[in-house]
């Protein structure tokens, strides 16, 4: 199975592995291949610059690497398709992770319930 790790996923596979179920973590122990999009590093950078979190948006960088995890660019098909998407979400990086799990397609990891009726391929954990 090819996982995308949402961005509260990816936050707490590194700073706060505790709040990860132990579905989450055989669902990533047991993925052939772990994609990060480059939307979540943003916006983690963005919420560490407003003061929302604590983490080192470089050190997420290195993490990723060292996970043997990949990271997923944004592609414009990826952006392309947010328009389509019906408005279950508002939030645009959210958004953004539907649109690049469907487009690869991946199976989208999160904790999120809201996002769950966009697709089969999105696994609440």
């Amino acid at each position: 199975m090819r996982l995308l790790l949402d961005t509260h996923i990816f936050y707490w596979s590194f700073y706060e592995r505790r709040r990860l179920s132990q579905e989450a973590l055989e669902l990533i122990a047991g993925a052939e291949e772990i994609f990060v999009s480059a939307a979540s590093v943003w916006e983690i950078s963005i919420k560490v610059r407003l003061g929302k979190i604590k983490a080192d948006p470089l050190e997420l960088i290195d993490h990723i690497e060292a996970s043997g995890f990949q990271e997923l660019p944004v592609w414009s098909r990826h952006t392309i398709l947010v328009a389509n998407l019906p408005m279950h979400h508002t939030d645009p990086f959210d958004r953004l992770l539907i649109a690049q799990a469907m487009s690869e397609p991946m199976h989208l990891l999160t904790a999120d319930a809201q996002l769950k009726p966009y697709s089969e391929l999105v696994i609440q954990v």
